[in-house]
């Protein structure tokens, strides 16, 4: 559905209507600012990208973690979890709040940028209260003349407010996203991924029946071919008379190097998304494996879950949404806690050297209020 068509937007915040708001977030003066990659079209799309499985393997794995991590808000002098607005975990009311930044992540992911609409603001402060995720194809910027500056941008078309109800908020990308910084690779992808469609549909190589004698009438060449058509989509057999004879064109899948090509491309695209090629079940070349599954979501974590999440708390931090002497990071106490058996062996360790007692043990593990 051209979700991921690529425009250029700005970022604009709610003005400033209280005390509590230290600056206001302006847009973006020139597009060198925030956009140095340039190029104005994807060299992939999203349907192309989904259309790989190590692709859609790895989107939903990192998305779906993603959404399923909770935010916080902690006074930075203190460390204190302090209350929060609604709108940091549940942008948009008609929809979950893991829904809005499943997809925030991927549009971070494959694009790197993700907007989200202002649709209102807290009186007292003029602070973000609700705003709905934009999909990156409905944004469209235009430029003064010279092509250096933003004049005004658009959503569905339709210009929008410079700043308040109405204007975007945009979270930033580390880069120019998947499709652009692996495009070429994502295309080749797809193109293994339809050549293997095709050799599943039809699993025998192309073939010719060809005549040893004199050439036979076109009613007899017609059933001829119906007859062997019918027997290959039916996985069933045909038969031949002594005067015809057949002859197969073209290559195996085996042959032209189809499922090695495949698992190529399936570990060149897990180095592009950043997500070690053991979780999406491509080749590494070594025999790597994790010891336990708090291991691995900490390798998780490391290589692609962090970049995308500190762009979406980083945001979540400024004055619009909250005070100077606030910052939202993500809870990972859930996240990273491990097994039952893992977190009886440590806590095992821990109790036979003194550490700690059973009834911190029992609070830890929400025994106790």
């Amino acid at each position: 559905m051209g979700l991921f068509d690529r425009k250029r937007t700005i970022e604009a915040v709610a003005p400033m209507r209280g005390a509590d708001i230290a600056a206001q977030i302006g847009p973006a003066p020139t597009l060198d600012a925030f956009y140095p990659f340039g190029g104005a079209d994807y060299l992939a799309s999203r349907e192309e990208a989904m259309s790989v499985p190590a692709i859609a393997r790895a989107r939903n794995m990192i998305c779906n973690s993603i959404a399923t991590i909770p935010m916080i808000t902690r006074d930075k002098t203190t460390g204190a979890v302090i209350d929060q607005p609604v709108v940091i975990n549940d942008p948009d009311k008609r929809v979950p709040g893991a829904a809005s930044w499943c997809w925030a992540a991927e549009d971070l992911l494959f694009t790197g940028f993700s907007y989200f609409q202002i649709m209102s603001e807290f009186a007292d402060t003029g602070r973000v209260r609700e705003m709905w995720r934009v999909a990156p194809n409905r944004v469209g910027v235009f430029l003064n003349d010279k092509g250096t500056q933003i004049e005004y941008y658009t959503v569905d078309g339709m210009q929008v407010p410079y700043t308040g109800i109405g204007s975007l908020v945009v979270f930033y990308g580390n880069d120019e996203g998947l499709l652009n910084r692996a495009g070429r690779t994502i295309r080749a992808g797809a193109e293994l991924e339809r050549a293997a469609a095709m050799y599943a549909r039809e699993p025998v190589p192309s073939m010719v029946l060809k005549s040893n004698g004199a050439a036979l009438p076109a009613d007899r060449i017609a059933k001829l071919l119906d007859a062997w058509g019918a027997a290959r989509r039916n996985r069933g057999t045909a038969f031949l008379n002594a005067d015809i004879t057949m002859e197969t064109v073209g290559f195996t899948p085996e042959q032209i190097g189809l499922n090695a090509a495949r698992e190529i491309i399936a570990t060149e695209l897990a180095r592009a998304v950043g997500i070690p090629a053991y979780f999406i079940d491509a080749p590494t070349g070594s025999s790597m494996t994790y010891a336990n599954a708090s291991t691995a979501r900490q390798t998780l974590l490391d290589f692609s879950l962090l970049p995308l999440m500190n762009s979406i708390s980083s945001r979540l931090s400024m004055p619009d949404f909250t005070p100077s002497t606030q910052r939202v990071e993500f809870d990972l106490k859930a996240y990273l806690r491990g097994s039952e058996k893992e977190r009886a062996e440590i806590y095992k360790i821990l109790f036979d050297i003194g550490a700690i007692t059973t009834d911190e043990i029992r609070q830890m593990e929400d025994m106790i209020s």
